[in-house]
C-alpha cells in the first residue's frame, strides 16, 4: 500500500531529460516506485483507498496536466534563524523549495564561544532576524538544536569563514598568520566532521574581507579534506570582478576544493561588457580541471545589509567600531569621500548610484517610513546628503538596516542563466519589504523565463533548481525523481505558475505550485500551506531521520 500516489502527472525527474507521463509511489518518505501504477480512473479517489498495480494508496494526487518535479534544492538562503519560526518560513515552501543550505557569506550563527556570540547576534540581527538567545556554540550544536525544531524545509550546512575567523583572531584588520590560518582550517574540518558541507566565505563582509589568499587556501584545504565545497561571495561583483574570480579560482587550485560561485552578477551598468568575460573565466577553470559552478537569482537588484557600501577600514573592529566611527566627524568625511571615489573595494555607491540604492528594512518603528524608498529619497525627505543620510539611519538604528541595490540589466541575466554551470539559488533575505526573490524566485523562473520568455525549457529549469545543487552538495538521495529517493516532490501547474512579488508589493504570495511533499509528507496541498512541518537537519555524509508533524 502506497502512502501516497501521485497519478498522471508529466514527470520532469530533474535530470533534464524530457518529461515522461508516469505514476509514483510513495511509501514511508521514499519513492518506493514509477510507471503506470493505476488501475482505475481518478473519479472520487481522495475520498477512499484506490487500486493500483501494486496494491492500495492512502491519498491520491490527481496530477493530470500539471509537473511532477523533484523538490527544488535553493543552494543560498539566510534562513539560519527565522526557519524556527515556520508561520513565517512558510514562504519558501509554499514556492516549492524543500532543502536550503544556510551558513553562507561566511557571516552565519555557528560556530560561536562565549566571547564571539553577542558579536554575531548583533551583526547579523538586519540580516538573519532575531529569536532570542542562541542556545549553541559548536556547528553540531546548532544542528542538533535545529534536529528538535520544527522545519518547513530540510536543512544542510556551511561552516562560516566569518565565525571561525573571530574565534581566532576577532575581528582583526590583517591578514591572518601561518599559526591562525592552521587554526582556522582545524576548526573548519571540526566542522565538517560534525555535518556541514563545506565552507562558505563573504570577501565584502568583516571580517572575511581582511582575509588574504593564503588564509582562504588554509581553510578550504580543510574543507577539501572531506569532500566539501567553497560556497563564496567573491571580493567585488562590478568593476574589478574578473580579478575577484582570478583570486578564488586560485583558492580552488592551491586547495583542490571545489568552487562554488554566490549569486552571480556584474554590477553596475557600465560593466556589461564583462559578463561573457566572466562566464569564459569559469569555463576556463573547467577546462583546467577545477570544479566550478554558479546560482543566480533571476532579478536585476541584489540584497544585503546597508552597511555593506562601507569601505572595509570601517569594519575593522566590528559593529561597535563601526558605529563609534560613524559618530567620528572625521571619519566620516574620510568615509563620504571613499564612497565618491575609491574604487578599490565593491561600491556600490560608486557603480549604482544612491537612487538604485532601497532600504528594504529597518529595526525601528520611527524609521519604517525608509522601507521601500531610495537613500536620495530619503535624504530629500531629511534634508541631507545621501551619504549623511545613510551614516545617520545606521547609526539611529546600531546598523540593523537592509537594502535592495537595483545594478543590472535582463538581458544579463539570461546570458548566465542559459550557462550550464549556472543553477538557480534566491539569497532571500526575510524581514521589513524586503527583495521579492524571499517570495518569488522559483516561480518566476518557471514563469516568466520557462513559459514567457523561453530562456530555458522546462527539463532545464528542473534540473538546475534540483539535481544541479544537490550534485554541489554530494547529495546521495535527493534532487532527482528516482525509485529509491527521499520523496521531496513538487506539483505545479505549468501554465500558471508565476512570482507575484514585486518590489512595491514583496511580500505577495506566488501561484501556481499546487502540491509539495517534504519528505514524503504534505507540506502544501492545493496551494495552501497544511501547516505541518516534515523537514529534517542533514548531515554531510548521511540525513538525520527525525521529523516533526
Amino acid at each position: 500500500m502506497y502512502d501516497i500516489l501521485i497519478a498522471n502527472g508529466r514527470v520532469v525527474d530533474g535530470t533534464g531529460n524530457p518529461w515522461t507521463v508516469q505514476d509514483v509511489g510513495i511509501k514511508d518518505g521514499r519513492i518506493v516506485e514509477m510507471g503506470q501504477l493505476c488501475t482505475a480512473g481518478l473519479d472520487n479517489r481522495r475520498q477512499g483507498e484506490v487500486s493500483t498495480a501494486a496494491g492500495v494508496a492512502k491519498h491520491v494526487i490527481d496530477a493530470t496536466g500539471r509537473v511532477v518535479a523533484p523538490g527544488f534544492i535553493d543552494p543560498h538562503v539566510h534562513s539560519d534563524l527565522l526557519c524556527t519560526k515556520p508561520e513565517v518560513h512558510k514562504v519558501k515552501v509554499m514556492q516549492g523549495v524543500t532543502t536550503e543550505l544556510f551558513g553562507q557569506d561566511g557571516i552565519s550563527v555557528a560556530p560561536v564561544s562565549e566571547v564571539t556570540k553577542p558579536l554575531w547576534q548583533k551583526q547579523l540581527k538586519g540580516l538573519d532576524g532575531e529569536i532570542g538567545d542562541w542556545p549553541w556554540e559548536t556547528v553540531l550544536d546548532y544542528l542538533r538544536f535545529l534536529g528538535h525544531t520544527p522545519l518547513n524545509t530540510n536543512v544542510a550546512f556551511l561552516v562560516p569563514h566569518g565565525n571561525v575567523r573571530t574565534l581566532v583572531m576577532g575581528f582583526a584588520d590583517r591578514p591572518a598568520s601561518p599559526l591562525e590560518a592552521q587554526r582556522m582550517r582545524e576548526i573548519v574540518e571540526e566542522a565538517m566532521c560534525q555535518g556541514a558541507f563545506g565552507v562558505s566565505s563573504g570577501l565584502i563582509y568583516p571580517p572575511n574581507v581582511f582575509a588574504g589568499k593564503a588564509e582562504l587556501v588554509e581553510i578550504c584545504r580543510g574543507a577539501a579534506r572531506y569532500g566539501g565545497c567553497f560556497v563564496v561571495h567573491i571580493r567585488n561583483e562590478s568593476n574589478h570582478i574578473l580579478e575577484a574570480l582570478d583570486e578564488v579560482i586560485d583558492v580552488a587550485r592551491q586547495s583542490g576544493v571545489r568552487l562554488h560561485i554566490s549569486h552571480f552578477k556584474v554590477g553596475g551598468r557600465t560593466n556589461r561588457r564583462k559578463v561573457a568575460a566572466a562566464l569564459r573565466k569559469l569555463a576556463a577553470g573547467r577546462a583546467e580541471g577545477l570544479e566550478i559552478t554558479f546560482d543566480q537569482y533571476p532579478y536585476t537588484a541584489g540584497s544585503t545589509m546597508l552597511s555593506s557600501i562601507l569601505p572595509p577600514w570601517v569594519h575593522a573592529g566590528g559593529t561597535e567600531a563601526m558605529l563609534r566611527r560613524l559618530r567620528d566627524p572625521a571619519s566620516r568625511k574620510q568615509i563620504a569621500r571613499d564612497l565618491h571615489e575609491n574604487d578599490m573595494y565593491e561600491n556600490w555607491v560608486r557603480s549604482s548610484g544612491w537612487e538604485n540604492i532601497v532600504v528594504s528594512a529597518v529595526a525601528s518603528a520611527r524609521n519604517r517610513y525608509c522601507e521601500g524608498k531610495n537613500v536620495a529619497e530619503i535624504a530629500a525627505l531629511r534634508g541631507g546628503t545621501p551619504a549623511d543620510t545613510a551614516f545617520d539611519l545606521l547609526l539611529e538604528e546600531e546598523a540593523n538596516v537592509a537594502m535592495v541595490v537595483h545594478w543590472g540589466e535582463e538581458s544579463d541575466i539570461v546570458t548566465a542563466m542559459q550557462d550550464e554551470l549556472q543553477m538557480v539559488g534566491s539569497d532571500s533575505i526575510f524581514g521589513g519589504k524586503p527583495h521579492p526573490r524571499l517570495y518569488g524566485t522559483y516561480p518566476r523562473i518557471l514563469g516568466r523565463f520557462v513559459r514567457e520568455t523561453g530562456t530555458l525549457t522546462l527539463p532545464q529549469a528542473i534540473r538546475k533548481m534540483t539535481s544541479a545543487p544537490a550534485q554541489l552538495l554530494r547529495l546521495q538521495d535527493r534532487g532527482l525523481l528516482r525509485v529509491g529517493y527521499r520523496a521531496d516532490v513538487v506539483v505545479f501547474d505549468p501554465e500558471t505558475v508565476a512570482d507575484c512579488a514585486t518590489f512595491d508589493e514583496p511580500l505577495r504570495e506566488s501561484m501556481g505550485i499546487l502540491h509539495v511533499l517534504v519528505n514524503g509528507q504534505p507540506a502544501v496541498e492545493f496551494g495552501a500551506w497544511t501547516g505541518q512541518t516534515w523537514g529534517q537537519v542533514l548531515y554531510r555524509g548521511e540525513t538525520c531521520v527525525q521529523t516533526h508533524g
